[in-house]
């Protein structure tokens, strides 16, 4: 290529190849956001019910839906006091082993859960609030 023609291309061009390509570029880590987002989008009316109530701190303590977690999407998550709330429906009846090894799982990572069935929700939802709000003060927040 002849030297004038060269100082118009692009200098990624001009460079050759390569440029731009770091060994040491992290590699990109899947963050599960479609994962959460698909089952943000597909909420059982329970969820949706109790989200309620949590969204907008409404219980002095922010939290968030299907936030992954490890391997796993519980309901809600409050991060700052590492407090998970799993409402349990007809999926937990089929495997409660997986529930056990999820909640091992989850307390080795210095959380705690908190487990209500959707009919719990659905037919006191205030009880189910007032249990929430009692693990929040005693988490030691509000």
């Amino acid at each position: 290529m002849p030297q004038v023609w060269r100082n118009f291309l692009p200098s990624r061009l001009r460079e050759g190849p390569g440029v731009g390509q770091y060994s040491s570029m992290p590699k990109f880590r899947d963050r599960g956001t479609d994962r959460a987002r698909e089952l943000r989008n597909n909420a059982t009316p329970a969820e949706t019910r109790l989200w309620q109530y949590l969204r907008k701190s409404q219980t002095r303590a922010k939290f968030s839906r299907q936030l992954k977690v490890g391997p796993f999407y519980p309901d809600f998550v409050c991060r700052q006091l590492k407090l998970i709330v799993e409402l349990d429906g007809h999926s937990h009846d089929i495997a409660p082993e997986r529930d056990i090894y999820r909640d091992r799982h989850l307390s080795e990572l210095g959380y705690r859960v908190l487990h209500f069935t959707n009919a719990d929700v659905l037919e006191n939802i205030e009880g189910v609030v007032t249990a929430i709000e009692m693990e929040v003060r005693r988490l030691g927040c509000g």
